[in-house]
């Protein structure tokens, strides 16, 4: 079975990371990840884990682009195939 993860990090425009928080907590996506998780760092920033038993390039749905006024750049957004422990 080939796991991938799917990551979103957005830094939130100043004073702004509650909201953000709140923002990406409050978004439900087309299907069911195996697992998600949701973070927060230092400087507002805001990262959404989402795991699904599928391969690497496969077609899944991710989090959109908050408000521009929420943020303070582009999301960033990797993917990473598990290989274990």
């Amino acid at each position: 079975m080939t796991v991938v993860t799917l990551m979103w990090e957005a830094r939130a425009a100043d004073g702004r990371g509650a909201e953000l928080l709140e923002w990406a907590r409050a978004r439900e996506l087309p299907g069911h990840p195996v697992r998600r998780e949701t973070f927060t760092a230092p400087g507002d920033r805001v990262l959404v884990l989402t795991w699904w038993d599928a391969a690497l390039d496969a077609d899944l749905p991710e989090l959109p682009e908050p408000a521009p006024d929420l943020v303070t750049r582009p999301v960033h957004r990797w993917r990473f195939e598990s290989h274990g422990t």
